[in-house]
C-alpha cells in the first residue's frame, strides 16, 4: 500500500473493519475454520522442538481448537502471558491448563520464563487481523508481538493464521515490522510468502 497517508491511521481504519467482520462470522464458519487451520498448522510445524504460539480469542481462526491441538506435535509449547502493566509479553509452557489474564485473554498457569524465552522457539505462530503477500501482518495495534519478535531467532519460522478474506495484496509497513514466512488460512492451508 503506497500512500502518503500516515500508516498508523491507515492501520487503525483497517483494524476497525476487520474486527467488525470477524465478530460477525457465524459460529459454524469459525468452528470449521478452527479445524482446518489446526490441521494445516500441525502439518507445517512438524519437527519443531519448541513452538511459541498464542491462544486465539473467540473471534480468531483456531478458537476452541488451538493451542491444545499442538500436543500432537510433541513439541514444547510456549504461550504468552500479558503483564499486568506494560506491553512486554512474558512466556510460560502450556501444560494444558489456562487461566483468564489481562483483557480477558487466556494464558498458561505455569512459571513465567521471561520475555526472552521466545528465543528458544523453532517456530512462532503470531496473531494477525490480516497479512499481505510480503508477510507484513496487521496486528491489533498494541505492539506486543512487535516487541516480542525482537527476541525471536532470525531462523525461526514465523507463521500467522487468518481467515481467507484477510489475505490482502499490501499493507502499510513500518520500520519495526518483521514479516512472517508463512500464512495459514482455512481454505488455503499452509502458504509460503515471498517477503520483500
Amino acid at each position: 500500500m503506497t500512500s502518503p497517508e500516515n500508516p498508523v491511521v491507515v492501520k487503525d481504519e483497517l483494524r476497525e473493519g476487520l474486527l467488525f467482520r470477524r465478530r460477525s462470522r457465524p459460529a459454524a464458519e469459525r468452528a470449521a475454520a478452527a479445524e482446518a487451520v489446526a490441521a494445516a498448522l500441525l502439518a507445517g510445524l512438524r519437527g519443531a522442538g519448541t513452538l511459541a504460539a498464542f491462544v486465539p480469542d473467540p473471534s480468531e481462526p483456531g478458537a476452541g481448537t488451538l493451542p491444545d491441538a499442538y500436543a500432537d506435535l510433541g513439541a514444547r509449547v510456549l504461550l504468552p502471558v500479558i503483564p499486568a502493566q506494560g506491553r512486554i509479553l512474558d512466556w510460560a509452557v502450556h501444560a494444558g491448563v489456562l487461566e483468564e489474564g489481562r483483557f480477558g485473554l487466556s494464558q498458561p498457569v505455569g512459571p513465567r520464563l521471561g520475555p526472552t524465552a521466545i528465543a528458544e522457539a523453532d517456530a512462532v505462530v503470531v496473531p494477525a487481523l490480516a497479512v499481505d503477500r510480503h508477510g507484513i501482518r496487521l496486528g491489533r495495534g498494541g505492539g506486543y508481538y512487535d516487541r516480542a519478535l525482537v527476541h525471536a531467532r532470525p531462523d525461526a519460522v514465523l507463521v500467522t493464521v487468518v481467515f481467507d478474506d484477510e489475505r490482502v495484496d499490501e499493507l502499510p509497513r513500518e520500520a519495526h515490522d518483521r514479516p512472517v514466512r508463512a500464512v495459514v488460512t482455512p481454505s488455503g492451508g499452509w502458504q509460503e510468502l515471498s517477503g520483500r
